[in-house]
């Protein structure tokens, strides 16, 4: 199985010397690769387990992923500059059964990555995660990946961004970069881009014509407004959510599929609806043409997991940017 991408070297006459070369972990449907493609920087190996995913990212990626990170040897993994990974964020949620690293199966995913940092040494990295990482265990967690990366003489820094600036969706994530000290010294500070605020709504992401199969019966509707009545009178504040047109939506999550309830949009006439698919898509930032060859359930939750493509370009062009900097003072 070809997993990653020959990149051929400048002394053999391909890509120039200054190219910047990442690695794509956990990679779910590509959202991270296409903001650092966007920058310029090349994918050259790529890690996904799930099998729906893989069919998704293949469709638009035209490439395999190698499936279970911990069965990957770090030699056999090609030289690169950047490791990316949105590792797994159920052990760190609100919601999670088991918690951190406490969870066998997700939870020690990180080790994978501080591994791959330990034994290929590249540049540098980019974390992304929930927004609950932060205060999660007291911070204990969040200072357990720190200490580990800083051991391993990496930089680390942190922010957590709302990507409603660039997408019609409140969806606050953490990102977390760091670079080799021998490259940035060890007091260098990472700056995060400041993000303008391009004003989007809800209603451009929407389509005009929409199959009726995305409107709620009449069964499901009841249920969520009768769900929604008995929680407010507990004080609970759960609900469904319907925004304005004009307006900015819930975070979608990978439940979405189950009823849709985060996200409702309103209905002359008719019982609120689902979003489509290919909504979801553009909520997320993905491009027009992104392929979805998955059923309707599979692309909620692919969506729901992955990330808003419009923040990661912004991200990782300070990242690129930062790293042929310092080639550049290295010589």
């Amino acid at each position: 199985m070809r997993w990653y991408t020959y990149i051929p070297t400048a002394k053999a006459g391909g890509f120039t010397p200054d190219l910047v070369k990442f690695i794509d972990l956990f990679a779910g449907i590509g959202g991270i690769r296409l903001g650092y493609e966007k920058a310029g920087a090349v994918c050259v190996f790529t890690s996904e387990w799930d099998k729906f995913s893989q069919k998704t990212y293949e469709a638009n990626h035209g490439e395999k992923t190698f499936g279970d990170i911990n069965k990957v040897d770090s030699k056999d993994i090609p030289d690169f500059n950047i490791l990316l990974a949105g590792f797994p964020c159920q052990p760190f949620s609100i919601a999670g059964r088991k918690h951190g690293f406490e969870d066998e199966k997700q939870g020690n995913l990180f080790f994978e990555i501080a591994r791959i940092l330990k034994d290929k040494k590249p540049n540098g990295f980019m974390l992304e995660n929930v927004k609950n990482i932060i205060t999660h265990d007291k911070g204990n967690t969040l200072g357990t990946i720190q200490k580990i990366l800083n051991d391993l003489r990496y930089t680390f820094d942190y922010k957590i961004i709302d990507a409603a600036k660039l997408v019609p969706q409140h969806r606050e994530r953490t990102y977390m970069v760091g670079f080799r000290k021998e490259l940035v010294g060890d007091n260098f500070v990472f700056e995060f881009p400041e993000i303008e605020d391009k004003k989007p709504k809800l209603k451009d992401i929407l389509d005009k014509k929409v199959d009726s199969k995305y409107t709620l019966s009449d069964k499901l509707w009841d249920y969520l407004q009768k769900h929604a009545q008995k929680h407010k009178g507990l004080g609970n504040g759960f609900g469904f959510g319907i925004p304005p047109h004009d307006g900015i939506s819930r975070t979608l999550t990978a439940r979405y599929y189950k009823d849709g309830s985060e996200i409702l949009i309103e209905q002359p006439n008719k019982n609120p609806r689902r979003l489509t698919p290919r909504e979801c898509a553009r909520l997320m930032g993905f491009p027009e043409d992104f392929v979805i060859p998955v059923s309707d359930t599979q692309a909620y939750k692919q969506f729901g997991n992955s990330v808003v493509v419009p923040v990661i370009e912004k991200i990782a062009k300070q990242v690129v940017k930062r790293i042929k900097l310092s080639w550049k003072f290295s010589g």
